[in-house]
């Protein structure tokens, strides 16, 4: 049930996000396009998730954000994103996390990432 009520809230999060006015009415929105690749051989990864989360001017996380997920060419994108600092994050299975913040200033932005094999852990135990 707590997860069911967590998801339901973290969709209604991501709805008050996207409301034009919910970032203030001076602020306008882009678009933002994904694209997700191996970074080995450049093909894409579908089915990645693709998390983007507003940052304060302190670089701190907000509440709210959207999760999309790349289709079969590793691509996704979103509309209504306010202008300002933004979090990116990427996870597929079997790669690394990816994270990283952007400046959303221009009305269209296309990201490609490049998602990186796991490493090996590190052990002092032979």
């Amino acid at each position: 049930m707590r997860t069911r009520r967590g998801r339901i809230l973290l969709l209604l999060a991501a709805a008050l996000w996207a409301l034009p006015g919910a970032a203030g009415k001076d602020k306008p929105n882009a678009t933002i396009k994904v694209t997700v690749l191996k970074e080995e051989n450049g093909k894409p990864v579908a089915n990645a998730h693709v998390v983007l989360h507003p940052v304060d001017k302190k670089g701190q996380q907000e509440r709210g954000g959207v999760e999309l997920k790349t289709n079969q060419d590793g691509e996704c994108s979103y509309t209504g994103v306010p202008y300002g600092r933004l979090r990116v994050q990427v996870i597929a299975h079997g790669r690394q996390t990816f994270g990283e913040d952007y400046e959303i200033n221009q009305p269209e932005h296309a990201l490609v990432i490049k998602l990186k094999l796991p490493q090996d852990q590190m052990t002092i135990y032979k």
